[in-house]
C-alpha cells in the first residue's frame, strides 16, 4: 500500500483487525523484513508498518534528517492513518526513533505499551581498529577536497568509502549516509528516564551492533521496563529464536 506523508510517497503494510500495533523497522531494512511479527500479530491485532523515508518503497527525505525529524514523520504518518491509540514496536534504528518519540510530552496519540528489540539509541563504544578505519577515511576525504587532488584522484574518496565504511554505510545513498551519521552521533541516554510507557526490551546476547549492555542500561533507566534476553542470538534476535520471542510478545502485548 502507498500513501502521501509530508509530500512524500510512503509504502506501508496494513494487516489484520483489532487494536493497533505500529511497527518501525531497522536501518537498511523495510517493513516486509518483519513478516514473522506482522503475520503472527495480525491474527489478533491490526499491524501497521511503514517503510521509513529513505528505505524500502518510500521516497528519501529532501535533506539529511535527524532523529527528531523521523519522529515528526512517524507522528504525521500516524495522523494520516487515523491512529489514536496503539502499541509501538521498533527494532534497531526503529527503536532509536521510538525512544525519542516516547520521551516527548503531549503526544497526539496514546501509547499503551512499547517494545524495543535490539534497539539503537545509545552511543556506541568501538574498538581501536574501528577508530583507525574511521579516521583514516576522514583524513583521506579531507585531503581529497582540494581541486588538484580531485583532478588527479577522482575516485579516491569513493574507494575509501568502500574500504573503510561499514556495510550499511556503503549500501546507502549519499543522502542516507548523511542521515546515518547524524543519527549515530546522537546519544539518547538522557531521554530514557522520560519514557512513561510500560516497555518490553528484547535482546540477543550475541548482538554486536547494539550490545546487550545497551539493553541492560535501558532497563535500568526506563522507569517501567523489563528485559528479555534471547540466548545465542544476534542483532535479529526475534528471527533467530522466533518461538521464544513470539511467546514473550503474546504475554506482554
Amino acid at each position: 500500500m502507498e500513501t502521501k506523508v509530508m509530500g512524500k510517497t510512503v509504502s506501508y503494510i496494513d494487516q489484520g483487525e483489532g487494536p493497533i500495533v505500529l511497527l518501525l523497522h531497522g536501518w537498511g531494512a523495510q517493513a516486509e523484513t518483519y513478516r514473522l511479527i506482522i503475520d503472527h500479530l495480525s491474527t489478533r491485532y491490526r499491524v501497521i508498518a511503514p517503510d521509513l523515508l529513505g528505505f524500502g518503497g518510500s521516497e528519501e527525505p529532501d535533506e539529511a534528517w535527524n532523529v527528531d525529524q523521523y519522529v515528526d514523520f512517524v507522528l504525521a504518518f500516524a495522523k494520516q492513518m487515523a491512529i489514536q491509540e496503539c502499541v509501538v514496536m521498533g527494532h534497531s534504528n526503529g527503536g532509536r526513533i521510538l525512544i525519542k518519540l516516547l520521551s516527548r510530552k503531549d503526544l497526539p496519540l496514546t501509547i499503551k505499551k512499547a517494545v524495543l528489540i535490539d534497539s539503537a539509541g545509545l552511543k556506541a563504544h568501538h574498538s581501536f581498529s574501528w577508530y583507525v578505519r574511521v579516521y583514516t577515511y576522514k583524513t583521506i576525504k579531507r585531503i581529497m577536497r582540494s581541486k588538484p587532488m580531485k583532478a588527479c584522484f577522482p575516485k579516491a574518496v569513493e574507494k575509501a568509502q568502500e574500504r573503510f565504511g561499514s556495510e550499511d554505510y556503503r549500501n546507502a545513498s549519499p543522502l542516507m549516509r548523511e542521515v546515518m551519521v547524524k543519527m549515530l552521533n546522537e546519544d539518547l541516554e538522557e531521554y530514557l528516564p522520560k519514557i512513561s510507557a510500560s516497555t518490553l526490551l528484547i535482546w540477543g546476547d550475541k548482538d554486536t551492533a547494539t550490545p546487550l549492555s545497551d539493553g541492560q542500561k535501558m532497563e535500568a533507566l526506563i522507569p517501567d521496563a523489563g528485559l528479555v534476553v534471547l540466548e545465542g542470538t544476534g542483532h535479529f534476535s526475534f528471527a533467530e529464536k522466533w518461538g521464544q520471542c513470539r511467546a514473550v510478545l503474546d504475554s506482554f502485548i
